[in-house]
């Protein structure tokens, strides 16, 4: 038996490559096919009394650029940001049990009034942060450390889908879902595409990304427990070899 082949969209640095070799560790043929380029802006966050990260990357643009903790009450969304927080050397106050916006908002609410509040994140985040914290009282600003955009040459896994010769497709954020999508339209192919998805194993990391996947008349099969890499490729193979069997 072949190979199964499973498409890859993480962003075009060195998370596509890490992606690439574990999937390969577990015994599939990856399809990478970036659908992420980051572009950074230059900005740094402000010093507030705390300061919100919500990617590793964000945390690698600020650690880069020099910022400096002081006295600020650093919050983290998801324990991988945490990790590449204190890996530079910063130390970690807040990481809400539930790695969402929502979650972060539950932790804070109770202790921000009067407070300033920085977060520190890409240009494309929700407003749940900024509404919920607003809400509790907090002053809040932001700095848009990146934006993120689609790469020239992505495609490939979608002409793949199209065609129905994807076993697996994995979804690591709401973005690389719009950006697959409006490939898809973009070539007039979006019924096809959703007809060649239906016997392909979908994953994807997080309820967000669910939403945007389901939103695109997609359907997600496997979602992971936490927004871990690792564990989706994981789940998302063991699912595509069951139904091989």
């Amino acid at each position: 038996m072949s190979q199964p082949t499973v498409a890859v969209l993480r962003p075009d640095d060195s998370r596509i490559i890490e992606a690439v070799e574990y999937l390969q560790s577990l015994g599939v043929s990856p399809i990478p096919d970036p659908m992420l380029a980051i572009m950074p802006t230059g900005q740094i966050p402000q010093h507030a009394d705390y300061c919100i990260f919500t990617s590793e990357t964000g945390v690698d643009l600020v650690a880069k650029a020099g910022w400096q903790q002081r006295d600020t009450t650093v919050c983290a969304v998801g324990d991988q940001t945490a990790t590449a927080l204190r890996d530079r050397g910063y130390s970690v106050d807040v990481v809400p049990s539930t790695f969402t916006s929502t979650g972060l908002v539950d932790e804070l609410s109770a202790d921000v009034k009067g407070q300033t509040v920085e977060l520190a994140r890409s240009a494309h985040g929700s407003g749940v942060l900024v509404e919920g914290l607003k809400a509790a009282g907090a002053v809040v600003s932001e700095t848009h450390l990146y934006r993120l955009e689609r790469p020239q040459t992505a495609g490939q896994s979608v002409s793949l889908a199209v065609d129905g010769e994807l076993d697996g497709i994995l979804f690591t954020s709401p973005k690389t879902v719009s950006h697959f999508v409006e490939i898809a339209i973009e070539r007039d192919a979006v019924t096809t595409l959703q007809r060649g998805l239906e016997k392909t194993i979908v994953g994807a990391i997080g309820a967000p990304t669910e939403r945007a996947v389901n939103k695109h008349g997609m359907a997600v099969n496997v979602m992971p427990d936490t927004v871990d890499f690792t564990q989706l490729a994981e789940v998302t193979v063991r699912r595509i070899r069951v139904t091989q069997q």
